[in-house]
């Protein structure tokens, strides 16, 4: 087929009766100027405000100022998209009911929605931002997207939640406040990426999200940072997880997972927690400065960890098990900053194997009160009989090829503000939610 011949056939399938239509703040006329409205429409709003709750039912282009603001009255969801190929750009939504039973939402897409475009708008006050409830190939982009501040965390909505919503892509918006900043449940092949989250309970939340990407993300004083969860071979990349509280990345029941370029820093109990997690491949991270850099349990195995640096935490590694787990792969291990290593021949490789925990370790995590001797005499003896006599000591990790040089990964100076902003927020007695251990709540 010609160039020629497709643009024709292009130009015949647009509407032709497409037009821009002005549309004039008050009571109504928003969803008048819907009905009246021909596909492929343009509807301009101008300044002022326009109440909802409002239904788009045909493919138009809803766009306007930020000083055009939709208002939904505290009646359900504001702006409902009820077609395909319809675009909501640069406008004001907020005033959503506070049902959580009915997902109420500032914008939702509704299943047979397809392709639709929120984009560019500032989505406020609303129990959840934007609901992708079904429809498909749909693109959430450049939004500030601010949640309600419930004394109870759980009660609040998610910035942006996503439902059996295949190809659905979130990226460069802004998110603070709410529960979850992207709450992901039952579905697959999204890309989450270059998205800011802030003050909320979770960053990112998967629940049975498959074949997906969270990329280029910014968690800066969450609760926690990225929870992938009962899901399958998801992507996690080159994210920033600063000053979270429990754990920057956490695998739970997540198989087959590529995480690797990720920066986890400061303020967390647990830089990395794996639980039931198997044949993950983490590589090129960098976890510093937590209580924990990776909690390793509940039999997960067949995972591949090479080239990630663990940086000035507490305790580098809590492994709960038995098995001896080699954590280097085709020659290459991780670096480890109390890993008093040498490297005679050059080649960056340490001379020595690392092995970040030993019995009396393991007795410790099981039996805390023994920390009150960590200092005496019995316990050095062990200590050195099982560095004198390697055959003594219990299963747990191995690294028999430590690296001798860190990895670095750079943070924005304007993000690293944002950092400091945040610091000692997660000080004992200073929390800012009387729910913040209900993490079972999902």
């Amino acid at each position: 087929m010609s160039k020629c011949l497709l643009s024709v056939l292009m130009l015949l399938a647009a509407p032709l009766w497409a037009a821009e239509v002005q549309v004039m703040p008050g009571a109504g006329t928003l969803q008048t100027a819907i009905a009246g409205a021909n596909p492929g429409d343009v509807l301009i709003l101008g300044d002022g405000a326009y109440e909802g709750p409002v239904v788009i039912d045909r493919p138009l282009t809803l766009t306007g100022p930020a000083d055009a603001v939709v208002n939904g009255m505290g009646q359900g969801t504001v702006i409902t998209v009820a077609a395909a190929d319809v675009v909501v750009r640069g406008i004001s939504v907020t005033g959503s009911g506070r049902k959580n039973a009915d997902l109420d939402a500032g914008i939702k897409i509704v299943k047979g929605a397809d392709r639709a475009l929120i984009e560019g708008n500032a989505i406020f006050g609303n129990l959840h931002g934007v609901d992708v409830h079904g429809g498909i190939d749909g693109v959430v982009r450049g939004n500030t997207i601010t949640g309600l501040r419930l004394d109870r965390m759980n009660d609040r909505g998610n910035g942006v939640y996503i439902w059996n919503a295949p190809g659905t892509v979130i990226e460069d918006n802004d998110i603070r406040y709410g529960r979850d900043g992207i709450f992901s449940n039952t579905s697959s092949k999204g890309i989450y990426r270059n998205n800011l989250f802030r003050d909320l309970r979770f960053a990112v939340h998967y629940m049975y999200t498959h074949n997906s990407e969270i990329s280029g993300n910014v968690s800066i004083g969450n609760h926690l940072g990225y929870a992938i969860m009962y899901s399958n071979r998801v992507v996690v990349k080159d994210n920033l997880s600063l000053g979270d509280r429990e754990h920057g990345v956490m695998l739970n029941y997540a198989n087959n997972a590529d995480v690797s370029g990720n920066l986890v820093r400061g303020g967390t109990k647990k830089c990395l927690f794996i639980y039931n997690a198997h044949k993950n491949l983490i590589y090129d991270n960098r976890f510093e400065r937590c209580g924990i850099g990776i909690h390793f349990t509940a039999g997960s195995e067949r995972n591949v960890l090479t080239g990630n640096t663990f940086a000035a935490n507490r305790e580098q590694v809590k492994y709960v098990g038995t098995k001896q787990v080699e954590w280097s792969f085709e020659g290459r291990g991780n670096y480890w900053s109390d890993h008093p290593a040498f490297d005679l021949n050059g080649d960056g490789i340490a001379d020595a194997v690392f092995r970040p925990n030993d019995l009396m370790d393991h007795i410790l995590w099981s039996q805390p009160a023994a920390a009150l001797l960590t200092g005496s005499p019995a316990v050095q003896l062990v200590r050195w009989s099982q560095k004198s006599f390697p055959a003594t000591l219990p299963g747990g990790v191995l690294d028999s090829h430590p690296l001798m040089a860190a990895r670095a990964i750079p943070v924005p100076p304007a993000i690293e503000a944002m950092e400091a902003e945040v610091a000692g927020r997660w000080a004992e007695g200073n929390q800012d939610d009387t729910d913040a251990e209900d993490f079972a709540t999902h």
